[in-house]
């Protein structure tokens, strides 16, 4: 990995408190807009491929929920996260054999999308004496090689996981194709919200609707008019990513 000058961080930090500022305004204007207050909706930066320092004065402006979708990034960053102002959450695709590096690291694994991996989760939390709070991935565009739980698979997979000891449904993620327009998108976001409503109505033991994880940079605003809550935002905070670095 190539060292980093001052001079590049001054300027990432300094990009990344104008970009916090005009995200920070966006999100307001859509909570308001779509009847809610600002602080109703949680921004969760997605960190990956971002230096820790860089991450690190996201936290000191205020960030307080961070996102790896790498299981080995996460824990090669682990130790110098400024984690007492922050929560740390697994975003990504995570593979069953690689639970173990995670679980009681993160406050919440945002990508369970079935038994075994929740069951997984759920045997490791048991052990470690811990409750892992979990999100439901949901593959809405019913994407070919998609990670997520197909729509109409959702209610029967909650089902068996609510179930299980030592892990608790906390909401739904989703990502819509990258490819849909706008209109589709809002179509993808509408079903979402739809399946949310749903399954906090029927009220089941173990699972709470307190999370609609959907919207990313180019989409935010967007999936919080249509009833997100918390958005995973990385390249218009941080800038574009910058691998091999």
């Amino acid at each position: 990995m190539m060292e980093k000058s001052s001079n590049d961080f001054d300027r990432r930090f300094s990009d990344l408190e104008e970009n916090l500022k005009v995200i920070r305004s966006n999100i307001a204007d859509a909570a308001v807009k779509s009847g809610r207050r600002p602080q109703d909706i949680t921004l969760l930066a997605a960190t990956k491929t971002v230096p820790v320092e860089v991450i690190n004065h996201g936290i000191a402006l205020g960030i307080d929920h961070i996102g790896e979708n790498k299981v080995q990034e996460l824990c090669e960053k682990y130790g110098a996260y400024s984690l007492s102002r922050c929560e740390l959450q697994f975003i990504g695709h995570l593979q069953t054999n690689k639970v173990r590096n995670i679980v009681g690291k993160v406050s919440m694994i945002q990508s369970v999308d079935s038994v075994k991996l929740a069951k997984e989760i759920s045997r490791l939390s048991l052990a470690g004496d811990l409750t892992a709070d979990i999100l439901i991935e949901v593959n809405i565009g019913s994407e070919p090689n998609k990670s997520g739980v197909l729509p109409p698979e959702l209610d029967g997979l909650i089902g068996q996981i609510s179930l299980l000891p030592a892990i608790h449904i906390r909401g739904l993620m989703a990502i819509p194709p990258a490819d849909a327009d706008s209109g589709e998108t809002q179509g993808y976001f509408s079903k979402m919200f739809q399946h949310f409503i749903d399954i906090r109505d029927k009220k089941i033991d173990n699972v709470n609707m307190d999370y609609l994880s959907m919207g990313m940079s180019s989409d935010y605003s967007q999936a919080i008019l249509s009833g997100a809550n918390m958005v995973r935002i990385g390249s218009a905070l941080f800038g574009p990513r910058i691998y091999n670095q």
